[in-house]
């Protein structure tokens, strides 16, 4: 089986999971948004748990959980659907594997991103102050036996202010590194990633700005097609980040813009147009103006590359987000290497967006649902739809 990456449909929201191509699966979950099922919100917590290993004693796991950012649309639904706490006091043994809490084998966190939270004075929901609590556990626990088993792990993803990660550092990531690494075991053969974002602490003027903007982990992966191929697909994952950080990471990498390419972009923040400008697109419409610094380190899309649009279906309103405008911009950005744009809202069955990386290291679209969303299985499955 080849490596897969789903978009669940979570209208405004994220929830991407990642299926290596190792012969155990190995897993990696970006963000959640579970809600209560009803006839316009699709089951998702049912589409994800289908595609989960469970361990010896038949527990549902993840293997890595990655939270961007602890805004409720990107970590609604943990304590009711995650296990939070020490493995050994798991308390779900007695129910149906399907009501059973899935275990995070290890966590992937940034203090920076809860601290620009806390600075810009943004009030936590409920499930991202338990994911907080969780984190300060594991480092708890990694301090006082400096190693970790499953349910206890943790990668810091970029180095917190005042020195506070000085003594992590074997489970630090630092901005601009590669993290090839899972449960302490190399996975460089099947997944690296370059730690894009969040920066370490800036000038009080550009901090300010960070801060406003919920600054969010941007990932650039490489998903390799089969262990050992030399074949893979570069995702870049943002989160919710904003204009300011893209034009950022344009002014950091324009002398070096491989670092920015990708087969595969989720849109930041469901396709919103402030990834794209300083403009508010309900304010001044067509007057709103790009900001070509964002938009050219959102541009460095490779041959058939896909853009994926976590959302709500995207229609010609005053809505941001998701923006009709953001949706012309990314369009005009595959034109040119005959891309495929797509939006989890689309599907009116509320199916999953799956694709599957070829051996030749190609993306196609996976046949999900096909039937039920009246689609021939020829359409569902075709990796483009034409130039877009």
């Amino acid at each position: 089986m080849g490596a897969k990456i789903t978009f669940f449909p979570v209208a405004n929201g994220d929830m991407t999971l990642i299926r290596l191509a190792d012969t155990r699966v190995t897993t990696i979950l970006i963000d959640i948004k579970i809600r209560k099922p009803a006839d316009d919100t699709p089951d998702v917590a049912a589409q994800l748990r289908k595609r989960l290993q469970y361990d010896a004693k038949n527990r549902p796991f993840v293997d890595v959980f990655l939270l961007s950012h602890p805004d409720q649309d990107h970590i609604l639904g943990l304590q009711k659907h995650f296990w939070l706490g020490r493995p050994e006091d798991y308390p779900d043994d007695d129910k149906k594997a399907s009501e059973r809490r899935i275990i995070i084998r290890e966590i992937w966190s940034s203090p920076m991103v809860f601290r620009r939270h806390e600075k810009n004075n943004h009030v936590l929901c409920q499930d991202a102050k338990d994911f907080a609590t969780e984190v300060r556990r594991r480092v708890k626990h990694w301090k006082a036996n400096r190693t970790a088993g499953p349910g206890n792990r943790l990668l810091i993803l970029g180095e917190d202010e005042g020195n506070k990660t000085d003594d992590l550092q074997e489970i630090l990531i630092k901005t601009g590194e590669t993290l090839d690494r899972i449960g302490g075991e190399s996975f460089s053969s099947l997944f690296s990633a370059i730690l894009l974002a969040p920066a370490p602490r800036q000038d009080d003027e550009l901090e300010e700005k960070l801060s406003k903007n919920n600054s969010s982990v941007i990932l650039r992966m490489k998903i390799f097609a089969a262990k050992g191929s030399a074949n893979h697909v570069k995702f870049l994952s943002g989160g919710d980040a904003g204009v300011v950080i893209w034009e950022r990471m344009w002014d950091n990498y324009k002398n070096e813009p491989e670092v920015l390419e990708y087969d595969l972009l989720q849109a930041p923040h469901h396709c919103s147009w402030r990834s794209l400008s300083y403009d508010s697109w309900s304010d001044k419409q067509d007057e709103a103006k790009v900001c070509e610094g964002a938009r050219e380190a959102l541009s460095q899309a490779l041959d058939g590359a896909t853009i994926v649009s976590s959302s709500a279906k995207i229609v010609d309103d005053d809505n941001d987000p998701p923006c009709i405008r953001a949706k012309t911009e990314y369009k005009s950005i595959l034109r040119s290497v005959d891309g495929a744009f797509l939006c989890t809202g689309d599907d009116k069955a509320g199916n999953e967006t799956e694709l599957e990386i070829q051996p030749n290291g190609k993306l196609v679209r996976v046949v999900v649902g096909a039937l039920a969303a009246g689609l021939s299985v020829a359409a569902a499955a075709a990796p483009r739809a034409g130039k877009q």
